[in-house]
């Protein structure tokens, strides 16, 4: 597929998750018939966060094939998208669990497969009325959909109401975040310092794939935004250059969630900007010594 087609589609793919449209749900279903992964893995998370707004059991039925799809990561996105459907995703429990057994299975989606299993599993409970959730910002008792979706999205338990509220702040924050972006790269990314800037053309020239403030989700409760994530190596790479107590709090708070949950972390510091090639490459040769032999 032609690279500029496919980043059409892909930026296609993540804006009609954000359409809160229940119309957008054919063109996301013929997104998941794409050639290209990064479009079906999108499509995929794309129908999660349309939970509650398209028909459930559809989704379901267009996610199933996904689970075995041929790229791990189209696999990770649709069993955490089925997670968003709570009870209705059901029936998928039996191939969730052949996904979790099979050795051959890849750790990170094997992670997403047992978080969503476990979501599904809580809804059915709630659904068959055995255990009563309340929304942690309200305290009103929350249906089995409204569990489902706002654990797949936040990873807490809010009702319908609360969980609007709540998008809509994190929403507005995004924008701000989006607002900052003002230096320009020179492969065209748009980044919020100079540190960064000099971080995105390190990457690039020595032709490795990054992904810059993607936010991902890495331990319960918290959603974290890397400054960048290398998809072939599997590190992250975090740039500290403020000095504020109130900054600092927040370095170290973000440093122990990665650690907690065993991801592989390059911090940078403004006084690695001067020779990245010593800060940024041997740190990356250290984490990955066989992948990059000309780093």
């Amino acid at each position: 597929m032609d690279i500029n087609n496919e980043r059409k589609l892909a930026a296609r793919a993540t804006e009609l998750g954000k359409s809160a449209d229940p119309l957008v749900f054919d063109e996301l279903v013929e997104l998941t018939r794409s050639a290209s992964p990064l479009v079906r893995r999108l499509a995929a998370s794309s129908l999660g966060k349309l939970a509650g707004i398209v028909p459930p059991d559809k989704a379901v039925t267009v996610l199933s094939p996904l689970l075995l799809d041929a790229h791990p990561q189209v696999r990770q996105y649709s069993a955490k998208a089925l997670g968003a459907f709570g009870a209705y995703a059901e029936k998928l429990l039996p191939d969730l669990r052949d996904m979790y057994r099979n050795q051959n299975e890849k750790d990170y989606v094997k992670r997403s497969v047992e978080a969503a299993g476990k979501t599904i599993k809580e809804a059915i409970r709630i659904v068959e009325k055995s255990v009563v959730r309340k929304c942690q910002k309200c305290g009103k008792e929350v249906e089995s959909e409204e569990y489902s979706r706002s654990i797949h999205t936040f990873q807490r338990v809010y009702c319908d109401h609360c969980f609007d509220e709540t998008y809509l702040a994190r929403r507005n924050y995004d924008t701000q975040v989006e607002l900052n972006k003002t230096i320009r790269a020179a492969d065209g990314t748009f980044v919020q310092s100079h540190g960064e800037r000099l971080i995105a053309e390190w990457l690039a020239a020595h032709a490795i794939k990054y992904r810059y403030d993607e936010r991902i989700r890495i331990i319960e409760g918290y959603a974290v935004r890397p400054d960048f994530y290398l998809p072939e190596f599997d590190v992250y790479i975090e740039y500290w250059g403020m000095d504020t107590i109130d900054y600092k709090i927040g370095m170290l708070k973000k440093q122990k969630i990665y650690q907690q949950e065993g991801k592989r972390l390059i911090s940078l510091y403004p006084e690695d900007k001067n020779d990245l090639d010593v800060a940024l490459g041997k740190k990356l040769r250290g984490l990955c010594p066989s992948d990059k032999s000309d780093l």
